[in-house]
């Protein structure tokens, strides 16, 4: 199985910190749409929406996912990559797709501890707990739509790998 893993989910999920501690657990590349965004652009995702506004995010960001995507690679996506059905669609054709789910009170405490304002800019101006309630209640089904699984993230990233892998062997043995 060498097809893409696609990782989506919620802003401080661990799609980064997982995926490239996933990629080294199968000898894989790693990707983040976010970083190849802001090398291309050399722009952070806050100036991106600033001068482009959100839908011109949303096209740059659907850009990331068709350029990093290629087989043995880990791919951490932007937290609203699932917003757009066509990125869906793709993630679920072209690879395997990973939820790593988090409850709210969890990405709130990682995002106050991490905050990289720039690369994570509001998305409703609201307190940040009542900001990740009413983000994850909006994208939650769609996460679950496009995942081939939801793999538990509230916990450290090896632990987190190993039921990533733990789930991956199953669906090969299936």
């Amino acid at each position: 199985m060498n097809q893409p893993i696609y990782l989506v989910g919620a802003r401080g999920c661990g799609k980064t910190t997982t995926g490239e501690a996933l990629a080294r657990a199968l000898a894989y590349g790693f990707a983040d749409t976010d970083r190849w965004l802001l090398e291309q652009t050399q722009m952070t995702v806050a100036q991106v929406v600033e001068q482009e506004g959100w839908a011109g995010f949303r096209a740059r960001e659907s850009q990331a996912l068709h350029a990093v995507s290629a087989p043995a690679t880990v791919v951490a996506t932007g937290g609203g990559m699932v917003l757009r059905e066509e990125n869906r669609e793709f993630m679920r054709q072209h690879g395997v797709v990973i939820y790593l789910n988090v409850p709210v009170d969890v990405l709130a405490q990682r995002l106050e501890a991490f905050p990289e304002e720039g690369q994570r800019p509001t998305l409703t101006g609201k307190p940040m707990t009542e900001e990740i309630a009413e983000v994850l209640a909006v994208r939650d089904a769609l996460y679950r739509e496009c995942a081939h699984h939801v793999i538990d993230a509230a916990d450290t990233p090896a632990n987190i790998v190993t039921r990533i892998i733990a789930a991956l062997q199953l669906a090969r043995a299936s």
